[in-house]
């Protein structure tokens, strides 16, 4: 364990996912020691579409009822397909870290080897089309820096942000030329506001023009970026501290260089989000096969 005061507990409630961990016993192991990827989404909903979308492609469970292992907790869905955990993380690095450090727990204490952990969402693109797949490289705060940071302690603790290199080549590889959608890697911008944070004239507060909006994408575009989303900086450097192998992959359902309204339809939307699933559902099976 990264954190050394874990080990000096017997026990250890997992308390937003509703799941107690008892080391005299070996059922956290049972239950969970088979896992070897964790997919991550925004909405409890699209991680139920996603287990479907693997319980097809992995040939698991599918005349089985899909059960929510979290719904205890009211916080967090939590699905199992066969080495699979699909689960919501809300909106934003507050709501994902409490998610992210209790997965990360319950995969150390259910020795699980080498899992793979997967951000599955929608961002918005910058200079490529909406619906364009993109797979993070490095991950920029709101400073436009390569890192994350943190108040811990009334101290500013600042940590590296960038995806394992090996995990994005295997999944870029996993992209047919028959795809009906293009896959992309580069930089995200991970932010902690979805309106002044990134740039948005849209919303309550606006301080600054248009032009000072796009000066800031520009500088953005010149660094690599190519979407934004909320997660990233945070979900990158927790997953190297930790000593996670992890992947950040979004769909773009708008062009930020283009305006701020998402404008695509539902159906559109909808077809969208599949989109990683694709991917990502190659990317799994490929492993599972090749262990």
């Amino acid at each position: 364990m990264v954190n050394p005061n874990l080990l000096n507990m017997d026990e250890d409630f997992l308390y937003h996912i509703n799941i107690k961990v008892d080391k005299d016993t070996n059922d956290i192991k049972k239950q969970f020691g088979d896992i070897k990827f964790v997919c991550l989404g925004g909405t409890k909903s699209r991680m139920a579409a996603l287990a479907e979308h693997l319980r097809e492609v992995l040939q698991i469970d599918q005349n089985k009822e899909l059960i929510d292992l979290g719904e205890s907790g009211h916080r967090y869905a939590v699905y199992k397909v066969g080495p699979v955990l699909c689960c919501s993380h809300g909106i934003g690095m507050a709501s994902m870290s409490v998610l992210l450090h209790e997965l990360i727990k319950l995969v150390k204490y259910a020795e699980c080897i080498d899992p793979v952990f997967m951000r599955i969402g929608t961002c918005g693109g910058l200079g490529v089309p909406p619906g364009t797949v993109v797979v993070t490289k490095d991950a920029y705060n709101g400073y436009l820096r390569n890192e994350h940071q943190i108040a811990v302690l009334g101290e500013n603790i600042v940590r590296p942000a960038y995806f394992d290199s090996s995990v994005n080549s295997k999944i870029i590889k996993c992209h047919e030329s028959t795809d009906n959608f293009e896959l992309v890697i580069g930089n995200t911008l991970g932010t902690d506001c979805f309106y002044e944070g990134q740039g948005r004239l849209d919303g309550a507060l606006c301080n600054y023009t248009l032009q000072d909006k796009m000066s800031f994408l520009k500088k953005c575009y010149e660094l690599g970026i190519k979407n934004i989303e909320m997660e990233a900086t945070m979900f990158s450097s927790l997953a190297l501290a930790t000593g996670i192998k992890a992947a950040d992959i979004c769909v773009t359902i708008l062009n930020r260089l283009n305006g701020d309204q998402v404008i695509v339809t539902m159906a559109e939307k909808v077809e969208f989000e599949k989109r990683p699933f694709i991917v990502v559902g190659r990317y799994i099976k490929q492993n599972l096969q090749s262990n």
